[in-house]
């Protein structure tokens, strides 16, 4: 089982594989089917293709940031009309060095089923290793769907209520995986207010990658990690709960476990003035 990242040469290797379910989670939010224009101009052979907004987000309120968590049931129906059941690895991929792929990964976690991983370097990593590649959409099941469990682990997320309410406690470090510039308050491109959470600090989900779009070696990224305390502290933040996606499973990866995702994040937490906003570089400690 394969529950954090895979190579290409894995993944490569278990191609054909009624057990194995590749998923092409390719994005951008600024230009919506961007992703899905990429899948079919060429994707993993037998990739199925998740979309961001319809596939891997529920309904926006207005309140509940920008990529609220799915229904369960609807996720889990999505990934069996993939195939997926108990016992099948999935390998979730984007572009490399990117936050999609992550996300679906979080997902899977979430209903309990730990039988998914990233593609390390995406489909980047895939080209460059000369595997080859498809234009023919996978056929999703028509007949009777996978048998796949739900064992839903609450645990793994930080609602609102618990973010607000631990600000000024030591039982919880906010780490935002936005960009400087964003975490600072010097740029905010898609949420109602500039800046971040009071007593966040930040971490970039880009640093996790090397020069080419692959994890840093698990050494590497527990000593970065270091700094923020125990994981079990850790709640994990970014614009709308996908790039923070990025730094839980590079805390998994690192062998740092028990970290949470605030999913509603900063579009959920500055979509009420009354909250409290920080701007500038991180507070000393």
């Amino acid at each position: 089982m394969f529950d954090t990242i895979v190579a290409p040469t894995t993944l490569q290797r278990y191609l054909g594989d009624a057990s194995w379910v590749a998923v092409d989670c390719r994005f951008n939010l600024q230009d919506r089917e961007a992703g899905r224009r990429a899948y079919d101009a060429g994707h993993i052979p037998g990739a199925f293709y998740a979309d961001l907004e319809r596939d891997l987000a529920g309904a926006k309120t207005g309140s509940n940031g920008r990529h609220p968590l799915p229904d369960p049931q609807a996720f889990a129906a999505l990934l069996q009309t993939f195939g997926v059941e108990d016992t099948t690895q999935v390998v979730a991929y984007d572009d490399g060095g990117d936050m999609y792929a992550a996300r679906l990964w979080f997902l899977c976690r979430w209903i309990g089923h730990d039988r998914a991983a990233v593609l390390d370097g995406g489909m980047a990593a895939w080209r460059d290793a000369g595997y080859s590649v498809s234009h023919a959409p996978a056929l999703a099941r028509s007949a009777a769907p996978a048998l796949l469990s739900i064992d839903l682990r609450p645990d793994l997320v930080a609602r609102m209520s618990e973010v607000s309410s631990q600000l000024s406690s030591s039982a919880m470090q906010i780490v935002d995986a936005r960009s400087g510039e964003r975490f600072r308050g010097e740029s905010e491109p898609l949420d109602r207010a500039a800046g971040h959470i009071p007593g966040a600090r930040n971490r970039w989900y880009k640093e996790n990658y090397d020069e080419h779009g692959r994890f840093k070696s698990p050494a590497r990224l527990r000593s970065e990690f270091a700094r923020f305390g125990a994981p079990e502290n850790i709640v994990n933040q970014c614009g709308s709960g996908v790039s923070a996606s990025v730094n839980a499973l590079a805390m998994e990866i690192a062998g740092l476990h028990n970290a949470r995702l605030y999913a509603g994040s900063w579009s959920e937490w500055s979509s009420d003035p009354s909250r409290p906003v920080e701007t500038g570089p991180e507070r000393a400690l």
